[in-house]
C-alpha cells in the first residue's frame, strides 16, 4: 500500500518523531509506513486520517501489484 505521509507530515514541518508522539507510537512504526514497509491497523489510519483532517484514501491507496 501507497502512501503520502511522508509528504503531509513535510507540510506540517514535523519529523517523524514528531509524527509518533501525535499518534502515540515509535518512530520505527512511523519509518516503517512512510516506506512501505508496513500496513497501519484500521484504527490507526483513521488516527492518522482525523489527524491530518482528511479520509483515510486521501493518505493511503493501493499501490500497482494490489488487485481491488
Amino acid at each position: 500500500m501507497k502512501n503520502r505521509l511522508r509528504v503531509l507530515r513535510a507540510e506540517r514541518e514535523w519529523s517523524q518523531a514528531d509524527l509518533a508522539d501525535h499518534l502515540d507510537v515509535s518512530r520505527q512504526t512511523i519509518n516503517a509506513l512512510e516506506t512501505g514497509k508496513y500496513d497501519p491497523s484500521l484504527p490507526l489510519a483513521f488516527k492518522i486520517a482525523a489527524l491530518f483532517n482528511c479520509k483515510i484514501e486521501d493518505v493511503f491507496f493501493p499501490d500497482e501489484k494490489t488487485v481491488i
